[in-house]
């Protein structure tokens, strides 16, 4: 695989893999995986929950692959 995350076939994105979003998403099974959009909405609906200082640079990567990807560039954080 190289360089390439285990990210998302088709934009799905495993939330084990994400420890922020894992967080938000603490009601859900472990192996849970979301769409895109989804995980959007999850990220800019909890931003408050976020321990910005703690993203680390793949889910950085991720979140700025959203936002340009389904948030047309914008994140609007709740």
């Amino acid at each position: 695989m190289g360089d390439r995350e285990p990210l998302e076939d088709a934009m799905n994105v495993r939330l084990s893999t994400y420890p922020q979003l894992r967080q938000l998403c603490w009601n859900r099974p472990n192996d849970a995986v979301v769409d895109g959009e989804t995980a959007l909405a999850l990220y800019e609906r909890n931003w408050r929950f976020v321990d910005q200082d703690a993203i680390i640079p793949r889910e950085q990567k991720l979140l700025d692959r959203l936002v340009a990807e389904y948030g047309n560039g914008h994140f609007l954080a709740a």
